[in-house]
């Protein structure tokens, strides 16, 4: 037993009495403050003449969370409510908030509210082909510690799915637009099981109702009910809830324009507006009643300034004495330092990530739950998971490289060695090429819809972006191989291209070298550009571009050299390079003998009898014979015309290689730095 100041007693944790006694925690936030102001188009900073003014979406707003209660925080649309869930839950840079927010009296930021706290969004962002059961799980790979076991695992899953009522759905998939699954309700709870699978002490929801009928709704405020009385401090953001749901909220805060015009229990709001002079009639719903007389009072030239005044004298004056008994007893409870609180926590099961590093002190809160191989496993194995079960989509791509490599093997059919089919080989090099670039634009939505589901897990730290960007690679990967081996397979010999199988072999990984490089490529653009439709647009402009300065609509030496250095940045040129020179770099092979040096020129036209004229006349001129066999274009010949020489096929092939792991580097500083989801 230990005594704190003010008298207040803690019992020993292993004391059977204090482990029915809920750790106390008070979460206060006092005048807190937030003002942002709109910027001038262009690129200039706004003048001081011209400069708009600033509006405050949150203005000198206080209050106060405790553990078992849920505070439930409410307003019209602009009024500020997600500005102070995310104030509360460290969402916005700690330089642009004034105020204080604090647990059991010490400042909360930074890596300890990140390890002891949840935020769930408003959207639904799940995996569609997982069931309910894989959700929770892989999300308990995330956030619980290695050092617990696998059964230890499964059993906080199976806890939870009956804490979330998720019993009857638990091995159905959670389904999407395309695939039926759970129902709207149900997908909110797993959506919430996901954030909360290491029992967070603090947990922040924003509108968790949105969306759902009066049922689930209903039936999703229980379940954080529940959670509430298990030992966690809820706060969350919702739209006029029901009678029922009412009923079992704990405390409200009432907003208007980012500042309180009600603090207290649903109790309290009838003699609040009682007072006030708007009494609420009998049979009405508390909240619609307060909300509609909230927006009635903000289209009054001074706002709702008067009820705000009124509020804030409300809350000093004896007037709240007439609220619920329970805020007499919440003034009563003690609270204790905030290290002792975790700690406490920890030992009777709570804060599971926390479980593997004995106390959360300021210094030795784990960042990550598990180490970044760990991360990497598990992310592979989800990613893995889904997609297994949309084989349609990897049919689809492989449907597509393979009609492809069909129509180009049907055009460009057993090539000869002329002078037509080596035009003809050129077109189809080029064709190759870059059609391997423009396929792997089917990456580009991959990402842009796992971008909140990434955001939303990397928020609290789930695991390191480095760790998605090596899983993100590795899945991405093994179709990679099958696409060029099967695109090599239709094309390399029915076009009959030279060298038999070392050729072959350089050519499919050549395919497979553009394959990667083109998916880096798209990849990173995917995180740079949030938007698939513009993403699309970018991406095949810029492959245009690479296409025309890889050197087949124009040769190197007559590029302009103010161009020439998009011809070195092309990532065409050098796949483009590569499978040129394995196909002429036999310098014995002859691609033009005798008389067909003259297909193409006006002498072509001539019977063979003038050409072999000419030809004698020729070669008595260079005083060397030719004949009809002599050859006088060799592949040397080729590769110098098409001024393909200056790098090795081997380095080209490598620079497409070093291209695919540079822009995945950028993918990852992308990430690093523009996904910090804060608000400035």
């Amino acid at each position: 037993m230990a005594i704190l100041p003010g008298d207040c007693v803690v019992l020993d944790i292993d004391d059977a009495a204090a482990q029915s006694t809920p750790v106390p925690y008070a979460l206060t936030f006092t005048d807190l403050s937030y003002t942002v102001g709109s910027r001038r188009a262009g690129l200039l900073p706004p003048l001081p003449t011209d400069a708009p003014p600033a509006k405050a979406l949150l203005d000198g707003i206080s209050g106060e969370a405790r553990d078992g209660e849920v505070l439930a925080v409410m307003g019209a649309s602009g009024s500020g409510k997600s500005t102070l869930l995310d104030a509360l839950a460290g969402r916005i840079a700690r330089g642009s908030l004034r105020g204080r927010v604090e647990l059991n009296g010490e400042a909360l930021h930074g890596r300890r509210v990140r390890a002891i706290s949840a935020y769930v969004m408003q959207d639904d962002l799940l995996y569609p082909m997982l069931t309910v059961r894989e959700t929770l799980m892989f999300a308990a790979e995330f956030r619980l510690p290695r050092a617990l076991s696998p059964d230890k695992k499964r059993a906080r899953v199976d806890a939870l799915i009956g804490q979330l009522g998720l019993a009857r759905a638990a091995d159905t998939i959670v389904g999407d637009e395309a695939h039926r699954g759970v129902s709207g309700g149900e997908r909110r709870r797993v959506s919430i099981g996901t954030d909360i699978v290491h029992d967070p002490i603090l947990l922040f929801l924003d509108e968790p109702t949105s969306g759902l009928d009066s049922a689930s709704a209903f039936m999703v405020v229980q379940v954080l009910r529940r959670i509430a009385q298990s030992g966690s401090v809820i706060v969350m953001t919702i739209h006029q809830p029901s009678a029922r749901i009412l009923n079992i909220l704990d405390r409200l805060l009432l907003l208007s324009r980012g500042r309180t015009v009600y603090a207290g229990s649903p109790s309290g709001l009838k003699p609040f507006f009682s007072v006030f002079g708007y009494p609420i009639p009998d049979n009405e719903n508390l909240v619609e009643f307060a909300l509609d007389t909230i927006r009635e009072l903000e289209h009054q030239p001074d706002g709702a300034a008067m009820l705000v005044k009124f509020s804030s004298r409300w809350q000093s004056s004896l007037g709240a004495l007439l609220d619920t008994k329970d805020d007499k007893d919440r003034s009563q409870r003690c609270t204790m330092p905030l290290e002792l609180a975790i700690a406490e926590s920890v030992s009777r099961g709570k804060l599971v990530a926390g479980s593997g590093s004995g106390t959360l002190s300021s210094t030795s809160v784990p960042t990550y739950a598990n180490p970044w191989y760990v991360e990497v496993w598990v992310l592979m194995k989800r990613a893995f998971t889904n997609t297994r079960r949309m084989p349609e989509l990897f049919v689809m791509r492989l449907g597509t490289i393979m009609v492809t490599g069909f129509i180009l093997a049907t055009i460009f059919w057993r090539l000869d060695d002329t002078p037509k089919g080596v035009q003809e080989r050129l077109g189809f090099f080029a064709m190759a090429m870059s059609t391997m670039f423009y396929v792997c634009a089917d990456a580009l939505p991959v990402f842009v819809q796992e971008r909140h589901i990434y955001l939303r897990e990397t928020a609290h730290n789930a695991y390191r972006r480095l760790s998605y960007v090596v899983a993100n690679t590795a899945v991405a990967f093994p179709p990679l191989v099958v696409l060029s081996l099967a695109f090599a397979v239709t094309t390399f010999f029915a076009v009959r291209l030279s060298g038999g199988g070392a050729s072959f072999a350089f050519f499919a990984l050549t395919v497979l070298a553009s394959f990667w490089a083109g998916s880096g490529f798209v990849t990173f653009l995917s995180a740079v550009v949030p938007h698939v439709m513009l993403g699309y647009t970018v991406v095949v402009a810029i492959l245009a571009y690479f296409l025309l300065f890889s050197g087949f609509f124009i040769n190197r030496d007559r590029i302009p050299s103010y161009w020439i250095w998009f011809h070195y940045l092309s990532l065409v040129k050098y796949p483009y390079q590569a499978v040129l020179q394995n196909e002429f770099r036999d310098a014995a092979r002859c691609f033009s003998r005798g008389v067909e040096m003259f297909d193409g020129t006006p002498i072509g036209a001539m019977s063979k009898a003038v050409k072999l004229k000419v030809l004698d006349a020729i070669g008595a001129t260079l005083g060397a014979p030719l004949t009809a066999e002599t050859c006088v274009v060799t592949g040397a010949d080729v590769l110098a015309q098409q001024a393909v020489t200056d790098i090795g096929r081997w380095k080209c092939l490598l620079v497409t290689v070093a291209f695919g792991f540079f822009f995945r580097f950028l993918f990852y500083i992308v990430l690093h730095f523009g996904s910090k989801n804060k608000r400035r």
